[in-house]
This record gives structure tokens, sequence and C-alpha cells, in this order.
């Protein structure tokens, strides 16, 4: 054998003795876990035919924020093959969203802030997509769809005329990276995720604040610290 065989060989070995919890990944098909996650979500928001008409002439602009949340969940991985997991992750998520209604200077009225607060339990449904393990770390890219249902009642604030309605449900598609890195009782990925609400969540058109629009979605930034 030439030493830059047994040089190759060697290094090889050493990466194999030096790896943590080897055969993690390929002892059981299914897996459990949990999550906490930091967020940044804000609403995308779509004029109406409406908000050009005189009707809304003093109505200069509408303004979303970006404002902050966290979530709280479990991990549900199923391994299909060395490189492809399907994943569930039970979730909770405290969002809060605003919009700004900013007047024109001739009416005199202070700008006028909606802020929503919501609660929602969302489930979603990923597919995680693994590089090859490099010691004790890889690479995986995960996306899917993450449906959403509000847990906090405010029927009764909705149903006012002074305030915007939005609707319960959410459905949004997602996509992020992240990293695995081995340890000897567990697996710590931190993740980064992007997610874009497709679906109207605008419920009332009658009020006000909902007159002028005619669309509203959610973009959504989420770190993820996940534990397995």
């Amino acid at each position: 054998m030439s030493v830059k065989q047994s040089a190759a060989q060697y290094y090889s070995n050493k990466r194999h003795v030096n790896k943590t919890n080897p055969a993690y990944d390929e002892r059981k098909k299914i897996t459990y876990g949990f999550l906490i996650g930091l967020h940044s979500s804000t609403y995308q928001i779509k004029y109406s035919d409406q908000f050009v008409t005189q009707s809304f002439d003093s109505v200069y602009s509408i303004e979303p924020a970006w404002k902050s949340g966290f979530v709280l969940g479990f991990i549900v991985n199923y391994r299909v093959s060395e490189f492809l997991d399907l994943r569930i992750t039970p979730q909770v998520g405290f969002y809060e969203h605003s919009l700004s209604y900013i007047y024109t200077r001739a009416t005199n009225e202070p700008t006028n802030e909606q802020v929503i607060e919501t609660t929602m339990v969302e489930l979603p449904i990923l597919a995680k997509y693994k590089s090859a393990r490099r010691g004790n770390m890889r690479m995986y890219m995960i996306g899917g769809v993450k449906p959403g249902i509000e847990a906090s009642g405010k029927k009764d604030l909705d149903a006012l005329t002074t305030r915007l309605g939005v609707s319960e449900f959410n459905l949004a598609i997602e996509g992020g990276f992240g990293f695995d890195f081995y340890y000897p009782l567990f697996k710590f990925s931190p993740e980064i995720r992007f997610s874009r609400g497709i679906n109207n969540l605008l419920k009332d058109t009658d009020n006000p604040f909902g007159q002028p629009l005619k669309r509203i979605n959610t973009n959504t930034i989420t770190i993820y610290l996940l534990f397995q």
C-alpha cells in the first residue's frame, strides 16, 4: 500500500472514530423531539379599487410593520431514506401584526394603528433533504406547508366596526435550511425558515379599516432551535 493510500485510510478511520453517536440516523425510523423558535412577522397587503376613490381620499397610506413573537412545539420525524425525512411539528405560535392607517394632513387625524394579536395552533408538514454527514455535522434543506388555526377567540372584538377583522385560518408555504449537530445524547439543529401565507386573511370588508384593502397575507421569518 502506498503512503498516499495509507494516509487516506488513516484520516478516513479517524473521521469515523471521532463521530459522536454514528448510528443515530439509522437506529430508528421514527424519532421525536421538541423545538422553540423566535420569529418576526408582518402583513403584506393589497389595496382595493375603493382606495383610489374619493370616499378614501383622507387615507394617505396603510403601512404594515414587522413584529416579533415566539413558537413552542414538538417534532415527529420519519426517516424515508438516507437523505430524506418527512416531518410534522405540532406547535403553538404567538403572533402580533399591525397596520398603521396614515391620513392626509388636511384631515388633521392622527395615525391609527390596528394591532392584531393571535395565538395560532399550527401543524407544519415538511420534507427534509439532508447532505452526507461530515463528522458530527450535516446540512439540510427543508420545505412544505403550514396550516394554522387561531386558538384565542376574539369574535366579539372582530364584530366591532372600529376594528380590522381577519380570518382565524391561515395556510402558508415554508422553506429554509439548517444544520444537524450530533452529541452523545441528542441531536441539536439550528434552522432558519421563511414562511409565506397563500390565503387571504381579510375577513371584513365593510368596516372603515377593511374597505380600502383587497388582500392580506403573512410573511414570517423564524429561527428555530430543535432538539431530538
